[in-house]
């Protein structure tokens, strides 16, 4: 298998970033992380505290204990002013995702070109 497509494969399945430390690039390869693993942090504690905040309305009860009520809160809570702050880290996890992926494949693409020519 060669390094682009090897690269690119584990910056799909494992984590943005990681294809670039096979490829030697640890900077880049950092950064995405870094920069994906802050996105992931942001966007759970988000989920997190719309989950206590269900939890604890369900405790008062101001949210009947059934899946039907609890479902419809999720809803209208999620549709409300807690929505942003879920949705941009999920949109800005999945631009650095693909940026690692297509970014990891170009680069492998052209260490194999290099490699290529050299063997020939």
């Amino acid at each position: 298998m060669n390094k682009s497509l090897k690269a690119a494969l584990i910056s799909a399945l494992v984590f943005p970033g990681f294809g670039h430390f096979l490829l030697k690039k640890p900077i880049q390869g950092i950064l995405l992380a870094v920069l994906a693993a802050l996105c992931l942090y942001f966007l759970l504690a988000s989920i997190y505290d719309l989950a206590q905040q269900l939890s604890l309305q369900i405790q008062q009860g101001q949210i009947a204990m059934d899946l039907g009520s609890i479902n419809q809160a999720l809803s209208q809570q999620a549709l409300q002013h807690e929505a942003s702050n879920i949705n941009m880290p999920s949109l800005l996890l999945i631009t650095l995702w693909l940026i690692g992926i297509f970014d990891s494949y170009r680069i492998g693409a052209e260490q194999d070109k290099i490699d290529n020519s050299s063997t020939d």
